[in-house]
């Protein structure tokens, strides 16, 4: 059988038994059939060694229209869903290339960048919350910062999906796993204020008030707020705030896991709270915080 054959039913089998997201199963077949287009798509059982070998070449010399290489990361992406594809194989007994055989390069990872609690009193003082617009934002400079929500998770929050009362709810992150939100009296307080001010009965909790937003439908999708706003609101109170580092929402929620091992947290339940599913992308933030511990001691710690 050919890769082009069963790659197909690999990915569906992300989706359907994997959990994955549709996302997910889009780049798996873009990064697969990268690998079609370049074997030829040959019969899996002539999967070798050496053509892997040449493959990863091959992606390490790739040039796009743009004359742009592939990055590490992305060629480790590449990889990842190549030897996915060969796990899917050896568990239906299909005779191809051992999935061991693949080894994934090494990365650097980025130094995790995330603000000191007084870096976000500064830009919680820049908001303005006179109007709806103001409080919303407000609200989620709260939010991401007592939760640790991803920003694509922020953004598609219901009203009936809190409960201020309680300042708990559940969220599906990546992979289609739901995990506990927990907020903090502020957080609740924010949204509370800004649910308060709203007279509109919209199913989405962040709305925008764009006048670009477009037409409502019945459940108010049209209004939702984006991604993107969402990235541009937080970059803005930043440097109204003086912040000259860059900051983004994804910066929120490194803030909120140093927030938290910096005051003691064990790393298994910052792992948990997160929504990672594997500790190493947790342990990122042990660098940072061991950094401060070197300051601590030398802060308190007599010669």
């Amino acid at each position: 059988m050919y890769i082009s054959e069963l790659m197909y039913d690999f990915v569906e089998s992300l989706e359907v038994e994997g959990g994955r997201s549709s996302k997910t199963a889009e780049n798996y077949t873009h990064y697969l059939a990268r690998f079609v287009d370049f074997t030829g798509d040959i019969e899996v059982h002539k999967i070798t060694s050496d053509i892997i070998r040449k493959y990863r070449l091959w992606l390490n010399r790739y040039k796009n229209d743009n004359d742009e290489a592939l990055s590490l990361k992305t060629q480790s992406y590449h990889l990842i869903a190549l030897r996915g594809f060969l796990q899917y194989l050896a568990k239906r007994d299909i005779e191809s290339l051992s999935p061991n055989k693949i080894e994934l390069p090494k990365t650097v990872r980025k130094q995790v960048t995330f603000l000191h609690f007084d870096e976000v009193e500064r830009m919680r003082e820049q908001i303005n919350t006179s109007d709806e617009a103001g409080l919303r934002d407000r609200a989620i400079v709260e939010l991401l910062f007592s939760s640790g929500l991803r920003v694509s998770e922020l953004i598609n929050l219901n009203r009936d999906h809190l409960n201020t009362t309680r300042r708990e709810f559940m969220v599906r992150g990546k992979g289609q796993k739901d995990r506990p939100v927990f907020i903090s009296n502020a957080a609740a307080e924010h949204l509370e204020n800004y649910l308060d001010a709203r007279n509109d009965s919209l199913v989405p909790l962040f709305i925008s008030y764009s006048r670009n937003a477009g037409l409502v439908d019945t459940s108010g999708e049209y209004r939702r707020l984006t991604a993107r706003s969402v990235q541009r609101m937080i970059s803005k109170y930043a440097r109204l705030a003086g912040i000259t580092k860059h900051v983004s929402p994804h910066t929120m929620r490194h803030s909120f896991a140093t927030d938290l091992l910096m005051n003691g947290a064990d790393i298994r339940s910052v792992q948990t709270m997160l929504g990672h599913s594997d500790i190493s992308t947790t342990q990122v933030y042990t660098h940072v915080t061991d950094e401060h511990l070197r300051e601590v001691h030398e802060k308190f710690h007599s010669d």
